[in-house]
């Protein structure tokens, strides 16, 4: 047996053939099903999939933790690797499909500006977006005493990061209003908007208000655009609901 792997590693996860995903339905989680979905429309990717409940800390287990030592979902496991080659964190998560997997850049770039620019994207929502919005998340819904600093803060943030996406998709400094964040001219949805849209679409429930979303119309906008897409439809729908 692989040292990935433990008698109480789940038999549909190291048995699995080809591509393997554990998730849950979280914005993480969703970020690399729709990129799963999007492959799927595109190329006929197939991949099985194990669904965990990480408020039972199922994540914290060591069978999971051979997988991704930091204890966190999604985990993206290659089974058409020898051995078994798993992958963790959403955007390496996102890139290593578009590598492996999406051969025509359907939703990458062959152009290294644009490329650049989608990494851009990608980079500064994992690292600046997401983090923030997360807290949002932890001390408004989670947290078991609201700490009005901890909240004014993390919500300013996220607010302001919101304000980086409205000026970058708005055009305001270049003219010309994009429909996605990265690509010459108006953009091409691709694995910077992939790796965005799952979190930013939960604004409501980070508890902002449709009054605080006013000043960023493109961004809503954005958001509306991408949700049409049936394979992002499919990628955070009942496939993924725990039973």
């Amino acid at each position: 047996m692989s040292s990935l792997f433990e008698d109480a590693t789940p038999p549909e996860v190291k048995n699995a053939k080809g591509l393997h995903l554990i998730t849950m339905n979280t914005p993480n989680g969703q970020k690399v099903q729709i990129m799963l979905e999007e492959l799927k429309d595109v190329y006929g990717t197939e991949w099985t999939q194990t669904l965990i409940n990480i408020m039972t800390n199922e994540q914290k287990k060591d069978w999971f933790l051979r997988l991704n030592p930091n204890g966190r979902i999604p985990v993206l496991l290659d089974h058409n690797k020898s051995p078994p080659f798993p992958v963790m964190e959403t955007s390496a998560e996102l890139l290593y499909l578009l590598k492996e997997y999406d051969t025509n850049d359907v939703f990458g770039f062959k152009d290294e500006l644009e490329r650049s620019q989608a990494l851009q994207f990608l980079f500064f929502w994992h690292g600046s977006g997401a983090p923030y919005q997360g807290q949002v998340n932890h001390f408004v819904k989670f947290a078991k005493e609201k700490v009005p600093y901890a909240i004014d803060r993390f919500r300013n943030e996220t607010l302001r990061v919101y304000g980086v996406l409205e000026i970058h998709l708005s055009g305001k400094y270049t003219g010309t209003p994009r429909e996605y964040l990265a690509g010459n001219g108006t953009g091409k949805y691709s694995i910077a908007d992939i790796g965005t849209w799952s979190w930013v679409k939960g604004w409501d429930f980070a508890g902002f208000s449709q009054e605080e979303m006013k000043p960023f119309p493109h961004l809503l906008k954005w958001i509306d655009r991408i949700a049409e897409r049936p394979a992002v439809k499919r990628g955070i729908g009942e496939k993924y609901q725990q039973q």
